[in-house]
């Protein structure tokens, strides 16, 4: 059928026939077109073995050299890019209605926050592996302390802000103060390590906007994940923009689990890869003959992956290659835990916490694909590693209910 026949009129269906071409394509977002017009390039895949691999290209409004990231599965949940602070100079001051987190990737330096009609400026050093977090329309400008290079990774939510407003002057020039969300005391950006647990999940939290070192900062016991596994949520100038900090231990592997887009995992130490496939092809792809639709990503610091890149539930498995322990940061913008869809009260379960036969949708060890292990305890030969998978974790409850895979 011909879409080109009369695009000025619109017609009622013949006969039976649908209304619509029946088939379109994804039209740009106003943060897409946002993105073109900002003159660097757009980085779009799955994953990126390293961010440092990205080229750089000159930013006219930023004053550095940029690089936009837009992982499948994050469109219009969240933006981020990387931008290298000039060597012994700095980004343009600038303020924006969006939430923004910083991780700084390679240098030193320090960055400077104040409100609109402040008389001081709060001003913070950062070095390779801190993380901080710009409070909302807040003045602010980032400093490079050497002569060498700047580089940090930056997520937003200027997707969600630009595609609602449409207007870059509404979120770049907007003349509101959130004094809520930076309140100017003296310790605003003083690390903060006290622990308390988040009010949706229970799971370890820290009140802090800024993290001096992601990289061995101490992270509490979690266990969800794999035995050992470490996990701390830091929660930064009352932002929606969530994300979390969690670590296996060497010899050790996630297990598979499933949930929609948004999530971005981020090597922080360590190597590793993650495996990633629909939900629809079930808890054995490679057994089951879908190994060619399962997507790889094989990555360490500061390298990427889209948890689910699908839309869908898509399963994800992350394994750890190294002598280090694999450290992980998981960003997912505003799509967390505590915005599922349901009226207040409703009750959810914590599903990717809990394994399938305990009605979650993580494939416990004993019922995941036999490939997994096999592939895993031949790369950990190859790299020198010692496994440390029990094989205990392999056998099957005798109250199971359902066969291994």
């Amino acid at each position: 059928m011909s879409h080109n026949s009369d695009l000025t009129h619109w017609h009622e269906p013949a006969g039976t026939r649908k209304a619509g071409f029946g088939e379109f394509k994804k039209q740009p977002t106003p943060y897409d077109a946002f993105m073109e017009s900002e003159g660097i390039p757009v980085y779009r895949d799955i994953g990126i073995s390293k961010v440092q691999n990205l080229p750089l290209v000159p930013w006219k409004r930023t004053g550095g050299r940029g690089h936009f990231i837009q992982l499948v599965g994050t469109e219009t949940k969240w933006g981020c890019y990387a931008i290298e602070v000039p060597p012994a100079g700095a980004l343009h001051a600038e303020k924006h209605l969006y939430e923004e987190i910083f991780l700084v990737i390679e240098g030193r330096g320090t960055t400077e926050v104040w409100q609109e009609g402040d008389a001081r400026k709060h001003v913070f050093e950062w070095q390779k592996g801190s993380m901080f977090s710009i409070p909302i329309n807040a003045w602010h400008r980032l400093v490079n302390a050497t002569s060498g290079g700047a580089l940090l990774l930056a997520g937003t939510t200027a997707p969600n802000v630009l595609n609602m407003l449409q207007n870059t002057e509404a979120v770049f020039n907007n003349p509101f103060v959130f004094r809520d969300r930076f309140s100017g005391a003296d310790d605003f950006f003083k690390p903060k390590d006290d622990i308390e647990p988040d009010p949706v999940r229970g799971l370890a939290m820290r009140r802090t906007n800024f993290i001096p070192d992601v990289v061995s900062c101490e992270l509490p016991l979690d266990n969800r994940r794999s035995p050992g596994y470490r996990r701390i949520e830091p929660f930064m100038t009352n932002n929606c923009f969530y994300f979390w900090i969690g670590q296996h231990e060497n010899g050790r592997y996630s297990k598979a689990h499933a949930h929609t887009s948004a999530a971005v995992l981020i090597c922080l130490k360590g190597k590793g890869y993650t495996y990633t496939w629909p939900e629809r092809l079930g808890v054995n792809p490679w057994t089951d003959g879908h190994a060619s639709e399962v997507r790889r990503v094989d990555y360490e610091p500061v390298g990427m992956v889209s948890a689910a890149p699908g839309g869908a539930r898509w399963y994800h498995q992350h394994f750890s290659v190294s002598k280090d322990p694999f450290r992980l940061t998981a960003w997912f913008g505003p799509h967390n835990p505590g915005r599922d869809p349901g009226a207040p009260g409703t009750k959810h379960t914590d599903y990717t916490g809990r394994d399938i036969n305990e009605g979650g949708t993580s494939i416990p060890y004993w019922m995941e694909d036999p490939y997994i292990r096999r592939e895993y305890e031949q790369t950990l030969q190859q790299n020198g590693v010692a496994c440390r998978m029990h094989p205990d974790w392999y056998v099957a409850p005798a109250d199971h209910g359902a066969k291994p895979g």
